[in-house]
């Protein structure tokens, strides 16, 4: 294996990178980025593929049959319920065997195999469904085959969903200890400011990224250019932030710059590069799985000398702190602890269910066993557990 490739990548093309002028999933792109993961893949590269594109492929699908049956009640149908979730949740069922087979053909004419693997966030929010989804990668990894994974959108709702695919890859990624995560885009990286239509040269291309910020952050204010696919800019960079955070390089660039995936895999300086943390400054693999994968399951408020107090002193969440309790929570879920504006500043997991929350809100820890008839832990997150935002 050649020195300078990364022995693990994860690559991410979204719907927009995936579809024609027409709008329709393209096949011969497909086929070229099929070949250009081979390469790496031959060259001794772990690969993981996170594609986008299988509710525009049964569209697409439904579209053609629609057509052929000259069916005027299905395409009222399509017109009347095409944003509806059932309808999407239906295209996709319908698109992600036609997705997943085009994949495997191509793959299969550079002598590769691939594997479908769909996710929803509560996949990823579980523990021990976060550990099997590893564990089923790293055996795929290990047999030479090239995972080929998405959101399961036949299933997913609001609750369990990730919401783009941006945030999927960072996940698995981090999942998997990836080296690298290639994001491949419609545009050629992060702007400074959104690309205007007609010039040449957009906005000036941030070709490095050393420390992710505000300043970043509000860069990626953009949508996708092609408005086509769920997520743009600012789930890109959020991406980012989750995988650097874990100290995996990550890359976003143009996904149809000709042999883009060598280029980024042997160095070459395309597209914006984020800097991974350095070792000593990386987020522990707990408190990324609580910042990123767990789903919460409610929230407690807490007084402005209590936020203080976990903002600058990384104490533990005690119940004096806390004013307001909502959700129906046990032992050990997630949840978010708000400021008195609402705003999120923390996720940990609790040591108590909502119930007893409830109860010893704004008490001390030594008040504990007479309100709950036992003494349990001091705190409601230990900091261990409490991950700041």
């Amino acid at each position: 294996m050649s020195a300078s490739l990364p022995m693990r990548v994860a690559v991410k093309v979204g719907t927009s990178t995936l579809t024609d002028p027409g709008g329709r999933i393209d096949r011969d792109f497909i086929s070229d980025l099929a070949g250009q993961l081979a390469e790496i893949h031959r060259a001794g590269s772990d690969v993981l593929l996170i594609t986008s594109g299988a509710i525009r492929a049964g569209r697409e699908r439904l579209s053609a049959r629609a057509d052929r049956l000259a069916g005027p009640t299905q395409q009222e149908y399509s017109a009347r319920n095409g944003d509806s979730l059932p309808y999407k949740q239906a295209a996709a069922a319908i698109g992600q065997g036609l997705l997943i087979h085009t994949y495997t053909e191509a793959f299969s004419e550079h002598g590769v195999d691939c594997a479908q693997i769909l996710l929803t966030r509560d996949d990823l929010g579980d523990r021990k469904r976060f550990l099997n989804a590893r564990n089923t990668l790293l055996a795929l990894l290990n047999l030479k085959v090239i995972p080929v994974i998405n959101e399961n959108d036949t299933v997913a709702v609001d609750e369990i969903k990730f919401g783009d695919n941006d945030s999927l890859a960072a996940q698995v990624a981090t999942l998997v200890e990836a080296d690298l995560l290639l994001i491949l885009s419609d545009v050629d990286g992060l702007y400074e400011r959104a690309p205007v239509e007609g010039l040449a040269e957009p906005a000036g291309l941030v070709s490095l990224v050393r420390r992710i910020d505000e300043h970043i952050i509000a860069m990626a204010g953009c949508r996708s250019e092609s408005g086509v696919g769920t997520g743009g800019m600012a789930t890109k960079v959020n991406a980012a932030r989750i995988a650097t955070d874990a100290g995996i390089r990550t890359v976003i660039a143009r996904g149809r710059r000709p042999g883009v995936i060598a280029e980024v895999t042997s160095g070459v300086d395309v597209g914006t590069v984020f800097l991974p943390r350095a070792f000593s400054d990386r987020v522990p693999a707990r408190k990324r799985w609580i910042a990123h994968s767990a789903r919460p399951r409610g929230y407690v408020t807490v007084n402005d000398r209590a936020k203080d107090k976990l903002l600058s002193n990384g104490v533990s969440l005690l119940a004096a702190g806390v004013v307001a309790v909502e959700g129906s929570f046990v032992a050990g879920d997630l949840i978010e602890v708000r400021d008195p504006a609402g705003e999120v500043f923390a996720r940990g997991l609790t040591n108590y269910p909502a119930s007893e929350v409830r109860r010893v809100k704004g008490m001390r820890s030594d008040q504990f066993e007479a309100i709950l008839g036992y003494q349990g832990f001091e705190e409601i997150v230990h900091r261990d557990n409490l991950v700041l935002d």
